[in-house]
């Protein structure tokens, strides 16, 4: 049965070293990717594509935030599950100080573990130009990734000035950085899965690798004459790898690969030649197996672990982290909504930010005397939920400094005019007031007449009807009559004249 064996690279870094390795031609393994960038994974030519967040970032990446990538992680996690699931061995590859390397990397090792699978990490570090506060992400993501896996190999990107010249370009220096990768799972598939003369199986693989922390991984080729020794030390000085060396390696993993000319005399000088770097009492296993298309070459891979590495309990940024604090390592919910991811994002941030816990004290004041504090909803006496609780509370206007004035009070001046007028009269303080207001104005109501009842079509025109014929009224006879009637004093309506008026 050949062993089933994954490789996953997480976020940008990793998703480039996964596509490095599948235009380099290496076989043996299944390439997966998992990113937050929806756009990243359609130009991905790994076989599987995991979408991390698709609720959380709606297909964008993570923005440098590691709380982000590793909510987003927490939201796939069944998709996750069913990926790696039944894989004998997974090589987990990220660049650490980003968002989704740093954040979703972990959660992914965490749940290989969970099936009990054999896992390795190859992550990078940022440069040194990329800022002091992106070199503590990245150890905060290191330190996290530590716990979940069985080796760890770390790739400073500073290292590669070590080998790249003014000449070697941005893309081939991490094409060089990505050839660590490389030669490490390519030394394992090749002792695993190709014919050799000392043959290797997994057992002996995790022999090597598990439980065992800090790993070394180097590889070496070489023709001509001496052409093991050469390949071995190659193979065993790693400029790449960060302030790892061979000595003192407990657990040694050495595969020597060569043409059907490698003879047995070879195989003992590289074996020979390693040995002597690491502990006297190393547990070393060798594998021997041919490749064909080699040709006169021969190749020499380590793999080697439990070096003891100082550096690692002595880290400058290991002891205060105040840039991501990853939350408990407890195995989530099978299923959870958007909205719980979202709360658990917040709850990182406000971590991240120095928060001491939910009942947080900063508050924003608005002008005035009100203060809004941020809270959990709780329920109000009417039954609905507010927001802050008891906490969105009122203060007191704080005393004013020496020096400063205070809110003046309106006066009579601010007022609009009449106002002014009117309270003058009222109050008689015109004369204090420096400049004398002008009188106020006093309506008068005219007292009423005396006169007659006024017919409808007089109210209707206002009174303007009939004077034209006052003199024709004048000249009519006088009717006599014990009753005055009223009407006979109105003045009579010259109706033609009336309604023609709107013609003339």
């Amino acid at each position: 049965m050949r062993p089933r064996i994954a490789v996953i690279g997480v976020g940008g870094a990793g998703g480039n070293a996964v596509n490095n390795m599948i235009a380099a031609g290496l076989t043996g393994a299944e390439f997966m990717v998992a990113n937050t960038d929806a756009q990243a994974l359609e130009a991905s030519g790994a076989e599987k594509r995991i979408q991390l967040g698709p609720s959380l970032t709606e297909g964008l990446g993570a923005g440098s935030k590691p709380e982000i990538g590793e909510a987003a992680a927490e939201e796939a996690i069944e998709d996750i599950r069913a990926a790696i699931a039944g894989c004998h061995m997974v090589f987990i590859a990220a660049g650490m100080g980003g968002g989704t390397g740093t954040g979703a990397a972990s959660v992914i090792a965490r749940v290989s573990k969970e099936f009990g699978i054999l896992t390795v990490a190859v992550v990078t570090k940022p440069f040194q130009f990329e800022g002091s506060r992106r070199l503590r992400v990245a150890e905060a993501g290191i330190g996290e990734l530590r716990k979940h896996v069985d080796t760890l190999l770390v790739i400073p990107n500073q290292n590669l000035f070590r080998i790249a010249t003014d000449r070697t370009t941005f893309a081939e220096a991490f094409v060089l950085a990505d050839q660590v990768l490389y030669s490490g799972i390519a030394c394992i598939v090749d002792l695993i899965v190709k014919e050799g003369l000392i043959n290797l199986d997994l057992a002996d693989v995790k022999t090597v690798l598990s439980g065992m922390g800090t790993a070394m991984m180097g590889t070496g080729e070489a023709s001509g004459e001496q052409r093991a020794i050469v390949a071995s030390e190659e193979a065993i000085v790693n400029p790449l790898l960060d302030d790892t060396s061979l000595k003192g390696a407990k657990s040694l993993l050495l595969s020597i690969t060569g043409g059907r000319d490698l003879t047995l005399w070879e195989v003992d000088e590289a074996a020979n030649r390693v040995r002597q770097e690491a502990d006297p009492d190393a547990n070393i296993i060798v594998g021997a197996t041919f490749d064909e298309a080699l040709g006169d070459r021969v190749r020499v891979s380590i793999v080697a672990s439990g070096m003891s590495r100082s550096q690692y309990q002595s880290q400058p940024h290991a002891a205060k982290n105040d840039v991501w604090t990853p939350r408990a390592s407890s195995p989530p919910a099978p299923k959870a909504k958007a909205n719980d991811y979202r709360m658990r994002l917040s709850e990182a941030i406000d971590d991240a930010n120095g928060g001491a816990g939910s009942e947080s004290e900063e508050a924003w004041r608005a002008r005035g005397s009100v203060y809004i504090t941020e809270g959990p909803p709780q329920l109000s006496p009417l039954g609905h939920a507010t927001r802050g609780g008891n906490r969105a509370r009122s203060h007191e206007e704080q005393p004013l400094e020496l020096g400063q004035e205070g809110p003046r009070s309106p006066t009579v001046n601010d007022f609009p005019p009449h106002a002014q007028r009117e309270y003058w009269a009222k109050t008689g303080e015109s004369a204090q007031r420096g400049t004398p207001p002008e009188p106020p104005f006093v309506y008068q109501r005219q007292p009423e007449a005396t006169s007659p009842k006024t017919s409808l079509l007089r109210r209707l025109t206002g009174g303007a009807l009939g004077k034209r014929s006052a003199s024709r009224d004048a000249q009519l006879p006088k009717h006599s009559g014990s009753r005055n009637d009223t009407r006979d004093n109105e003045e009579q309506v010259d109706l033609p004249v009336f309604f023609g008026r709107g013609k003339r």
